[in-house]
């Protein structure tokens, strides 16, 4: 959000007098806009339809391969690191604990539904065991805010690692619920109405349909007086709770919606993998989530997905070039080149060289220039 769009968010709440339900109303709503239609309809633009096709007609021009490995797994990949990178964009709070969230859920699934460990899962039905796994991931999430958003900086960081550090030994030390680093195998997505949902083409459009979801009440919260509260918040918590906005509610609440995302995700990926291991939650994949993230850029909701697509690319066409073993090493040298020459990850390097694809905007940068 720029300055000029938070003058106008905050103007009328610098009177100490006034009560704080005016502040939160100060900012421009849908309902002061036209209704929540009105506003969808200016957001949605041309090229956003055109993406939107693209996706659609994708899964029937590409391979399954491509359709099932590729752009399944980046989708909901990305939808794992859209809820790091709500909370680190726009709440300024990075946690390396959005691949546990996820992992709780791909858990959930497995224990209340069914599994390979008939001792262990419940054999629940899917309606009834998704929105308990949705509920233990928000549930969860929040918890692991109250006990990271009084810190700042560094040590959320430190604090988020080591509570995905301790979910990851719980969960390999335990047989009795988790069933060790074996973990919890051919845990797969229901049939409704005899549609098999693993298979590339349904899976595709269940991962883009929660993806769109996923994008979307993002794209529209960091606009609500909710998310105007939670940027200011970052930039200035000191000042935001002077005008009367609960820091800490803010924050925690930020953690209960970037866990609903990432529970969503979690289900997902394990329906994608056909199973959950130890192995899902290790220190590794904390740090993927968060270099994906950072990959595709911070600053708005598609760069979640613009780093998930790169870092699948790279984990599935590395291995031609170089061993399996070296993957790391690529994905190191890919990250700190884009963190380097674009802090801003591939979305910064897009805004870089968008000019010299646009004459209008080569003649305004030139403008510019001259005055």
């Amino acid at each position: 959000m720029n300055a000029a769009h938070w003058r106008r968010a905050m103007n009328g709440s610098a009177q100490p007098s006034q009560p704080v339900a005016r502040d939160m109303t100060s900012a421009p709503t849908a309902a002061a806009t036209g209704g929540w239609w009105g506003s969808a309809r200016r957001a949605v633009s041309a090229r956003h339809l055109v993406v939107l096709a693209l996706l659609l007609l994708f899964p029937f021009v590409a391979t399954p391969f491509i359709t099932f490995q590729v752009a399944s797994q980046s989708l909901v990949l990305g939808l794992i690191a859209l809820s790091l990178t709500f909370l680190g964009g726009y709440g300024g709070m990075v946690s390396l604990a959005q691949m546990t969230v996820a992992g709780i859920a791909g858990y959930a699934v497995a224990i209340l539904g069914t599994s390979s460990a008939a001792e262990i899962s419940l054999g629940w039905p899917w309606w009834a065991a998704l929105p308990i796994t949705l509920l233990l991931c928000v549930l969860s999430a929040t918890l692991i805010g109250w006990l990271s958003v009084r810190t700042e900086g560094v040590y959320t960081i430190m604090i988020t690692l080591a509570i995905g550090v301790a979910f990851y030994y719980l969960v390999l030390q335990n047989y009795s619920i988790f069933n060790g680093f074996q973990g919890l195998r051919e845990v797969y997505p229901p049939k409704p109405g005899g549609l098999a949902l693993r298979d590339p083409v349904p899976f595709y459009f269940l991962s883009l349909a929660c993806a769109l979801g996923g994008y979307f009440v993002v794209a529209w919260v960091v606009r609500a007086p909710f998310g105007i509260a939670l940027q200011g918040i970052r930039d200035n918590p000191r000042r935001m709770s002077a005008l009367g906005y609960h820091v800490v509610a803010h924050r925690v609440a930020a953690y209960a919606l970037a866990g609903l995302i990432a529970g969503v995700g979690g289900i997902l990926l394990v329906w994608y993998n056909g199973l959950i291991t130890p192995g899902s939650v290790s220190t590794s994949w904390l740090i993927n989530i968060l270099v994906i993230a950072v990959l595709g850029g911070m600053k708005h909701p598609l760069g979640a997905f613009l780093g998930a697509i790169a870092f699948v690319l790279l984990q599935t066409f590395a291995i031609d070039l170089l061993d399996r073993e070296r993957f790391n090493l690529v994905i190191g040298g890919v990250f700190l080149a884009i963190v380097l020459f674009s802090p801003d990850g591939l979305l910064g390097l897009w805004a870089k060289l968008r000019p010299l694809f646009s004459p209008s905007q080569r003649l305004h940068s030139h403008q510019r220039r001259q005055t």
